[in-house]
């Protein structure tokens, strides 16, 4: 399975390998680094409005999803830069605010088959030979986290997992504030 992980270089390459400057691209370049940097599903990405961003404290409130219940996590300045670039795109075309943060030009949610789709076609331009699809980007996520010796209960948390077992019982709570901070914190480039 490692092999499989994305590498930060590849997962720096896919996001590259949209558009700087075509209205879809800017969008999927923010799109890809929220699911990459923040470790979001396809479907909460997909959810996302635009109020659920707080770029002044660094955050991003997670929809519900299958049953459980919303959580916030964080959200570094650099994946914060694309996703202010693409909400200047939004307002410069005149799409409607309460359309979701990842929308279509006219304003119509995106759907998940778009991103299934969109993931091989930006490996294939980035020339990266390995399977890419939307949950190897919260793959790559985790398993960044993990190198830079972020504890598990903060990396579970910021996922949205609840440990198994009895690791239930030995974990330390952690609060959204923790995670949150851990998160926006953690420095990147393209």
């Amino acid at each position: 399975m490692h092999d499989e992980l994305l590498t930060p270089e590849e997962a720096r390459a896919l996001i590259q390998a949209a558009s700087g400057r075509a209205p879809t691209g800017v969008r999927n370049r923010a799109l890809v680094a929220v699911m990459y940097r923040s470790g979001l599903r396809p479907g909460e990405a997909l959810a996302l409005a635009v109020e659920d961003l707080d770029a002044e404290a660094g955050t991003v409130r997670v929809p519900a999803r299958k049953g459980g219940s919303r959580r916030t996590t964080g959200v570094d300045a650099t994946t914060r830069r694309l996703i202010a670039a693409w909400i200047a795109r939004r307002v410069q075309r005149g799409i409607d605010p309460s359309a979701p943060l990842f929308c279509t030009l006219a304003g119509e949610p995106l759907k998940a088959a778009y991103v299934r789709e969109l993931l091989p076609r930006l490996a294939r331009r980035a020339a990266i030979a390995k399977r890419v699809h939307p949950l190897a980007l919260r793959y790559a996520n985790a398993a960044e986290l993990a190198e830079e010796g972020v504890p598990a209960p903060v990396i579970d948390r910021h996922l949205g997992v609840a440990p198994v077992g009895a690791a239930r019982r030995y974990r330390r709570p952690v609060g959204e504030q923790e995670v949150a901070a851990a998160i926006a914190a953690r420095e990147w480039s393209l």
